[in-house]
């Protein structure tokens, strides 16, 4: 039987940020979940380019999207929302970054909410409230809730593993423990980030560039399994596994179940 599915991102967050920003949910997370702390993202190791890889499962110099300006593909590939939405699933994106918008062509979102970081407070927070109240009202197959501040305000900032860097993370992890415990239980959950960081950058091939935190609960997911490696391009395949929806031809990751 097909599940649904809510695919939270924390922008910029590294596997040891998320373990150590100090909120109480990241074990209890850790001990529900099968996971891996050594993911790895692509090379350019920037945010458009990552969520692109993420959405199409491809390398950059496949979708041809390699700095955050978006360019139409040469030679397209279905991303995920448009091959969930051509397979008659509810799939839904609430984000606070307006250059994510080209993630899915239009016309295929039942529902897409934008709250622009740079232009209003908390928006991690808010961004996550809107999402809950949607989750519950249509109960949609597939969300992707993408939470920027980790990087734009901690990171970029601050620099990544700084105490300000550190508290964006908690307050994520906060927003993820919120969401969980507020929708109805049959969802199965990931949580995972685009890339990390070090210094007040990211981009290059550096490890605390290129590794990502993957954590998956539900119930065809074994709790507290630590499992080796992953990449981003997984993340697609097994959205698409899970909604019982074949993955397009192209895609190159293979499904975490």
């Amino acid at each position: 039987m097909p599940e649904k599915v809510i695919l939270i991102l924390v922008d910029g967050m590294r596997p040891d940020g998320y373990l150590q920003c100090g909120h109480p949910f990241v074990e209890k997370l850790l001990a529900r979940s099968a996971y891996s702390l050594t993911a790895q993202t692509v090379m350019p190791s920037v945010t458009l380019p990552c969520h692109m890889s993420l959405f199409h499962s491809v390398d950059p110099d496949r979708h041809g999207i390699t700095t955050n300006t978006y360019i139409p593909q040469v030679r397209p590939i279905e991303g995920l929302f448009d091959r969930l939405d051509n397979a008659g699933k509810k799939c839904a994106f609430f984000y606070t970054w307006e250059e994510l918008r080209d993630l899915s062509r239009p016309d295929h979102l039942h529902r897409a909410l934008m709250i622009n970081q740079h232009k209003q407070d908390d928006t991690d927070i808010k961004i996550t409230d809107a999402a809950i109240e949607y989750i519950n009202a249509e109960q949609p197959d597939f969300l992707f809730l993408y939470l920027g501040q980790t990087d734009e305000l901690g990171g970029h900032d601050h620099g990544w593993m700084s105490p300000e860097y550190l508290n964006c993370v908690n307050v994520a992890v906060g927003c993820t423990e919120k969401l969980i415990d507020s929708i109805p239980a049959d969802y199965t959950v990931i949580l995972t980030a685009d890339h990390g960081g070090h210094g007040r950058g990211h981009g290059s091939d550096d490890p605390q560039d290129m590794t990502i935190p993957i954590l998956i609960t539900g119930p065809r997911f074994e709790k507290g399994k630590e499992y080796p490696g992953g990449s981003v391009k997984d993340i697609a395949p097994t959205v698409a596994k899970l909604l019982e929806v074949p993955p397009a031809r192209e895609w190159e990751g293979k499904a975490l179940i």
